[in-house]
This record gives C-alpha cells, sequence and structure tokens, in this order.
C-alpha cells in the first residue's frame, strides 16, 4: 500500500505507521529501513516506528506485566493447549492508537470530540476479505484499498511486489512467534544463527511461564514451548517437510493455489494488527499464563 500510494496509484497518504514489538527479524527492519530510504521518503510520507516495549526483554523480566503471546501448553495431564493471546493488542494496536491520537492533537486520556477520525488503511487482500472490520474506536475509520481500489488477491499483491525489486518482502512478525510453521523455524536455523539461538534460549527460559509470573509463585501449570509439537525448540521436528511444501515449491507465481499447510508455513501474513490470521479459540482453564 505504501509503494502504490507514493506512485500515486493509490491516494497519497499522509503518515505511515510501524508497530514495533522490539523482536522482529532483521530482515524486517532492513525492509523497513529500504522502504523508508527508497519509497517514502522521496515521496515525502513520514513512516513513525511506535513501541510498548521490547516483548522478548517484557516476558523474561520478573518485575515487568507481561502481555502474554500465544505459546503452545503441555499440561501435566498430557492435553495440549494455548495460552491467550494479548501480544497483538499490547505491542501492535495499543501504539498504533496512542500515535493516531497524537497525530489528531487529542493524547489520551483527552476525548476526542465527535466528527474527528483518521482514515486507517489495512493491507488485507480479497483472499482475507472476511477479516476486513470497521474499527472498534470512533476515532479511527478502517479502509481496505488492495480490496475496495485495488481488487487484489496475495498473488497480485506478489506480482507487483517483484515488479517493484520488492521481491523479498519479509513477513512482519516477532522471531519467536508461536505461529511459525517449520519452514519458518528453518529459514532462521538455516540463515541466521544468531537469531536462532535467541529464540533457542527464549523456548528453554519459558518452560515455566513468563519471570513475573514465576516469581508471584503463579507458575505455569504445564509447560510451555514455542513450536507447535510441544517439544523444545532445539529439539523439535522442524526439518520435517509437509508435502503441501513440495507441492508449493513447484507452483509458479501466477498461480492461485493456497498452501493451508500451517504446520509447514506457519501463519500466512505474519503478524498484522488488525488481521492475524493466528486468531484461534483462547485455551487457558488452569495452565494459563499470569499476566
Amino acid at each position: 500500500m505504501l509503494a502504490l500510494s507514493a506512485e500515486g496509484t493509490l491516494p497519497k497518504v499522509d503518515y505511515a505507521i510501524f508497530a514495533d514489538t522490539g523482536w522482529e527479524p532483521k530482515a524486517v527492519y532492513d525492509h523497513l529501513d529500504r522502504l523508508e530510504q527508497e519509497i517514502a521518503r522521496p515521496a515525502g510520507i513520514p513512516i513513525f516506528r511506535v513501541s510498548s516495549g521490547n516483548i522478548r526483554a517484557d516476558a523474561l523480566d520478573p518485575d515487568h506485566r507481561f502481555a502474554s503471546m500465544p505459546l503452545h501448553i503441555l499440561n501435566k495431564d498430557g492435553r495440549a493447549g494455548m495460552t491467550r493471546r494479548q501480544c497483538t493488542g499490547e505491542y501492535k494496536i495499543k501504539p498504533i492508537k496512542k500515535k493516531v491520537r497524537e497525530l489528531l492533537c487529542y493524547p489520551y486520556p483527552t476525548r476526542i470530540p465527535k466528527g474527528v477520525f483518521v482514515e486507517q488503511w489495512v493491507g488485507i487482500s480479497t483472499d482475507e476479505f472476511h477479516r476486513a472490520k470497521d474499527a472498534d474506536v470512533k476515532y479511527m475509520r478502517n479502509r481496505h484499498p488492495l480490496i475496495t481500489d485495488m481488487n487484489w488477491s496475495r498473488s497480485d499483491c506478489i506480482r507487483y511486489l517483484t515488479s517493484r525489486g520488492l521481491a523479498g518482502t519479509p513477513k512482519s512478525s516477532c522471531l519467536g512467534c508461536p505461529f511459525h510453521g517449520n519452514a519458518q523455524w528453518r529459514h532462521i536455523r538455516d540463515t541466521s544463527p544468531e537469531e536462532w539461538q535467541d529464540v533457542v534460549e527464549f523456548d528453554a527460559a519459558i518452560r515455566k511461564g513468563n519471570a513475573r509470573a514465576n516469581a508471584s509463585g503463579n507458575q505455569l501449570l504445564g509447560q510451555a514451548f514455542l513450536h507447535r509439537s510441544r517439544i523444545p525448540l532445539a529439539e523439535a521436528p522442524i526439518d520435517h517437510v509437509t508435502a503441501a511444501e513440495w507441492a508449493a515449491r513447484q507452483h509458479q507465481l501466477g498461480d492461485e493455489t493456497p498452501d493451508t499447510d500451517e504446520a509447514e508455513h506457519g501463519v500466512a501474513d505474519g503478524c498484522s494488527p488488525w488481521a492475524c490470521r493466528g486468531e484461534v479459540e483462547p485455551v487457558q482453564g488452569d495452565f494459563g499464563l499470569a499476566s
């Protein structure tokens, strides 16, 4: 959407906002720098980088309230589940809303007058039209130009990015997101040893829950893992390549055949503030992480 706006295909936006969890892959930060230098700045579009903190550091800090990520849980009786997902709201939506209020000149807790709002563009393509929803506050009105203006599918977006020399656009999501598939875990391990060591160490550190819960005596009743197999990441079966991946490798750029194997490919769109495909029914029970 930024490139389409910068070139004039879509109306020029006033600002772009990137919500930084503090734990994105280096490739994402490098890509963001490139977008800013080559596309946004020449078009006169400021990019604001906003944050609520570093999600990795917060999880391991016993003095910090932690908005839980959706960890894979193995309960003492063998039942599997997931902790509730608060990270998108805390580390993505909250800082974006705070910045929007500042841009409107009504920072929290100032009341925003009726009729004052921003038009917020959300990058959802036609494949995911059911996720195109209205904002939950009156001072933000969602618009979905990839659907309403362009009628573009995900493949259309990829073709366009390729034509602009942006074929290697990485997914934006936390380095240790539990919604990664095997292909994403392998990519980290095989291309960035330092980042792989980072996620392996974090996986081991959260086995009994977040640091604050443990410090307060509210330890996780069970074990938490980053990998969906509920096996320590260093030992998890990430080298298993599913039939879906082999099929996907044969697809040409224009193919519309969807790959629905999340065990291999994870969440297709990464972590988008208003369109995270990792939305699942939270399963907490007696093994939920304390906040």
